[in-house]
């Protein structure tokens, strides 16, 4: 059976002439940006929302703690 034996099944309305997929590249940065976490950071965490609670927490942490070390070293 080749292609135009099949009969098409996708209604009218639905056209996929312009459809553009991209995997990979800059195009894609448009729609979202996606972390692959691994599954032993996956296990501890109920939700993507745990997970960005999580790290804006680390984040403020790294702010404090490289303030404090600038103000004991002097460097500011």
């Amino acid at each position: 059976m080749n292609k135009n034996d099949m009969e098409d099944e996708l209604r009218p309305e639905y056209d996929l002439q312009s459809l553009q997929v991209r995997k990979l590249g800059a195009g894609r940065k448009r729609f979202c940006d996606t972390v692959r976490l691994e599954p032993d950071v996956i296990a501890t965490f109920p939700s993507a929302e745990a997970v960005n609670e999580a790290l804006r927490y680390l984040i403020e942490v790294a702010k404090h703690s490289s303030s404090l070390t600038q103000r004991s070293s002097g460097l500011r």
